[in-house]
Formats: C-alpha cells, sequence, structure tokens
C-alpha cells in the first residue's frame, strides 16, 4: 500500500554492511519458516515439493548473500533483527484454521515488499550490488506468488469464509503499511 520511505533507501545506501548481513539473517530466518510450513503442510505433494523448493533457493539466497559478504570484507556479526517481520508475525492468528493462512498471508508479504526494496536498491546502490539485487528479485515475485495462492488454497481447502479472508489480508495490509512507514 506504501513505498519503501526515502529514509530507509538512504540508510540502506550508507550502511551497506548491515543491510548484508541483515538480508543474510532474513534469507536465513525464510529457509527456516519455509522448513516449519512444510513440517506442517498437508500431504499434497505439489504443496510439499512448492515449499521443499522454496527452502532451498532461500537456502542458496543465504549462500549468495555470504559470499558477496565475503567478497567485500564484511564480517558477519550480530545485527538486532527489525520490528517489521516481527511486527507482522505478532498480527497472525494464534489458533487454526486462520492462523496457517494468515502466516501464509505474512510470508507473501514480506516476499512482496523484498521485490519492492530489491527493485528500489538498485538505483541506490553502487552497479555490482544493484545487479545482485536486480538478479533477486525473480525468485522473490515467486516466492509471494506462491505464498499468496497458498494461503487462498488453505481458504479454499478448510472452507473458510472468503470476505474474512478479504478483511484478514486487509488488516495485514493495514499492518505492514504502518510498519514500513513508520520511523
Amino acid at each position: 500500500r506504501v513505498p519503501t520511505p526515502d529514509a530507509w533507501l538512504a540508510a540502506a545506501a550508507a550502511q551497506q554492511d548491515v543491510l548484508l548481513i541483515d538480508h543474510a539473517n532474513c534469507e536465513k530466518k525464510a529457509a527456516s519458516t519455509a522448513l516449519s510450513l512444510l513440517y506442517r503442510a498437508d500431504t499434497d505433494p505439489g504443496s510439499l515439493a512448492q515449499l521443499s523448493r522454496l527452502a532451498r533457493e532461500e537456502l542458496r539466497h543465504y549462500e549468495q548473500v555470504l559470499a558477496v559478504l565475503e567478497e567485500r570484507g564484511i564480517p558477519l556479526r550480530p545485527v538486532s533483527s527489525s520490528r517489521y517481520a516481527s511486527g507482522l508475525r505478532e498480527r497472525v492468528a494464534r489458533s487454526e484454521p486462520w492462523r496457517g493462512m494468515e502466516t501464509l498471508l505474512v510470508c507473501a508479504l514480506v516476499e512482496a515488499r523484498s521485490c519492492e526494496r530489491f527493485d528500489r536498491l538498485t538505483g541506490v546502490l553502487d552497479p555490482s550490488l544493484a545487479r545482485f539485487y536486480g538478479k533477486l528479485l525473480a525468485s522473490e515475485a515467486r516466492h509471494f506468488e506462491h505464498y499468496l495462492s497458498a494461503a487462498q488454497a488453505a481458504v479454499t481447502a478448510a472452507d473458510l469464509e472468503q470476505a474474512e479472508y478479504c478483511q484478514r489480508l486487509d488488516r495485514l495490509l493495514e499492518a505492514e503499511a504502518e510498519l514500513v512507514s513508520a520511523p
């Protein structure tokens, strides 16, 4: 609903070491989330294969970010996680059947925001790093689409109300916009 603020882009460009370390951590968390969803998934071979592929791709992205860190001589160090993803996860329902579907929606929103940020970063980073982020866009878009279609499939499979799904998605979109816009 809102673009990433220019202040975030300026901070990312000025602190590329933090950007890359945080990115590595996010890829690791994304792989862990995909594996967690794989364990909770139904037995549909198509869903299981997609989640497995997602986990592999996220781990591959983690390895790619590690290679960029090494190439640039940036040592890994602890950085605190942002309030963005944790703020979204706090808004996920605590019980099923909505918990699983909302987790998938949060994953979709995080991947969609990654697409938007990676695209915008290409305009503020050095050419090598801009190319790196440009190349990640296509897979992040696939991840977004997978999570969104999986959330819709979960609604259908559990025979949940489409109207309530739309309300829950709207609530998460509002929260996402607030988290992105807040200083």
